[in-house]
């Protein structure tokens, strides 16, 4: 998978509302690094992950409302990363703009499908969770993944095949998610523009 660019593909975002505060810089051609600081330890460890396995130098701190719950702090975080990643990817010139993976993890097994084509959409069909993982609870798991999408402009599925254990089928998720954006963000030396008819993605 091609990875080179002739740009600095990063971005960096500082977001602030009542409820939350949010610094978080991405480079999509990084080797991985991450620095998570949510005030949710599963999070943090689900958003490492991301970061490890698509190559993704990741820094992230967010203040949030956690005395109130989790959900601004895991759905502003899905806003402002759906930024981050639509702005580091720019004009999507030379980018594959399709990726997918199927992601074992133990019994499960996770499909995602990324099309990086400026038109937001999610269908996320994980099944039936455990209520909570951690300190998170799951039902924001699918708010996280709409958030991002939305943000960053990005046709996203993600589908369980197989599964029974919550924590391995939402790790199998993150790191299929990540997988799937690494080969859409990866560049084809085929691809001398972008990869549409239209002559642009948005």
């Amino acid at each position: 998978m091609e990875r080179k660019s002739r740009i600095e593909r990063k971005s960096r975002i500082e977001r602030k509302t009542r409820e939350t505060n949010i610094t978080l810089s991405i480079n999509l051609d990084g080797t991985g690094e991450a620095n998570i600081k949510t005030g949710i330890g599963f999070f943090d460890h689900m958003l490492e992950g991301f970061a490890k396995h698509g190559f993704f130098d990741l820094e992230i701190t967010v203040e949030g409302d956690l005395h109130v719950d989790g959900h601004h702090t895991v759905e502003d975080t899905g806003i402002v990363l759906g930024q981050a990643i639509r702005q580091a990817l720019g004009e999507k010139t030379g980018i594959k703009r399709f990726g997918n993976f199927l992601l074992p993890m133990d019994e499960t097994l996770v499909l995602c499908a990324v099309d990086l084509s400026g038109r937001p959409y999610l269908v996320c069909d994980l099944g039936s969770l455990a209520p909570m993982a951690g300190e998170l609870d799951t039902e924001l798991i699918q708010e996280f993944f709409y958030a991002l999408s939305y943000s960053a402009g990005m046709n996203l599925h993600l589908k369980k095949i197989h599964g029974s254990n919550t924590h391995h089928i939402i790790e199998a998720a993150f790191k299929a998610f990540a997988k799937a954006l690494d080969e859409a963000s990866s560049f084809d030396s085929r691809i001398k523009d972008v990869l549409s008819t239209k002559g642009m993605i948005e």
